[in-house]
C-alpha cells in the first residue's frame, strides 16, 4: 500500500463524491474485500491531498448527520492520470522481472 494510497483514494473519487466511509467501503468493494484500510489511515490522507489541492470538500446534512464529501479537483484528476501511468509502468517493469519472455530459439 505504501506509496500507492493516495492514487487509489483518487480513483475512487473520479467517479463523484464521497463521504470519507463511502471511500473506505468503495475500496473495500473494488478489491474484493482484500483491502480493509482503517479510518485512521483515510481520513489523514484525504486531509492531505485536500491541503495539497487535489482533493475539495463540502460539509453535506444527511438527516440530523452531517459528513464530509470530498471530490477531485482538476489538479487531482493531472495526479491521477500520472499515477496511472507510473503504475503502468512499474507493473510491466516488474512483470517483465517476474515474467521474462522465453529465449529464441537458434537455428541450427
Amino acid at each position: 500500500m505504501r506509496g500507492h494510497l493516495d492514487g487509489l483514494l483518487l480513483s475512487v473519487l473520479e467517479a463523484g463524491p464521497l463521504h470519507g466511509y463511502a471511500v473506505i467501503s468503495t475500496i473495500e468493494e473494488r478489491s474484493g474485500g482484500a483491502l480493509e484500510l482503517p479510518t485512521g489511515t483515510i481520513y489523514p490522507a484525504l486531509n492531505r491531498l485536500e491541503r495539497l489541492g487535489l482533493l475539495a470538500s463540502s460539509w453535506q446534512s444527511v438527516g440530523e448527520r452531517r459528513r464530509r464529501c470530498y471530490q477531485l479537483t482538476d489538479a487531482g484528476r493531472r495526479s491521477l492520470d500520472t499515477q496511472r501511468g507510473a503504475w503502468r509502468e512499474f507493473t510491466a517493469t516488474i512483470s517483465a522481472v517476474l515474467n521474462p519472455a522465453p529465449a529464441p530459439r537458434t537455428a541450427r
